[in-house]
């Protein structure tokens, strides 16, 4: 697990509190990891192959937003609280992921805050170079998800 670029550079106990929390999944090539509109339910982190992220507007054709390699995480919308996917992901090779159920990490990242602050931010890291200036609206979003203001 190690060897994916979110997982990297993490304290011992950061590492153990995340890998306990994802499982393996390894699906065929042109399989839908999910699909736009459907419950927001887990996150993934690529370890192996080629994901192409799509978005349908309901008046045209999909449009096709990001190709995604290994390394990448895909599915964030589970961990910021999203009901809802909002983009298609469907492997255009065999992949290879990890996937989590994204209200099991905001329920980590509220039993271990420390721990939990620095995985949103290396998540909003890893996520915003899809989307110039978006690293820091999308930390405010996780935090502000996970660590509500009373």
């Amino acid at each position: 697990m190690l060897d994916n670029p979110f997982l990297r550079d993490l304290s011992p106990e950061q590492y153990d509190l995340l890998a306990a929390l994802f499982e393996p999944l390894d699906l065929p090539a042109q399989t839908a990891i999910f699909r736009q509109g459907e419950q927001a339910a887990y996150m993934y982190l690529l370890l192996d192959g080629e994901v192409r992220l799509q978005y349908k507007p309901y008046d045209g054709p999909s449009i096709t937003l990001t190709q995604l390699h290994k390394g990448d995480v895909l599915g964030w919308s589970a961990v910021v609280g999203n009901e809802a996917y909002t983009s298609d992901a469907i492997g255009t090779t065999p992949v290879r992921l990890l996937r989590a159920r994204g209200d099991t990490l905001r329920r980590l990242c509220v039993e271990y805050p420390t721990a939990g602050r620095s995985i949103l931010q290396k998540l909003a890291r890893t996520v915003s170079p899809r989307w110039v200036n978006a690293q820091r609206q999308i930390q405010s979003v996780l935090e502000a998800e996970v660590f509500p203001k009373p």
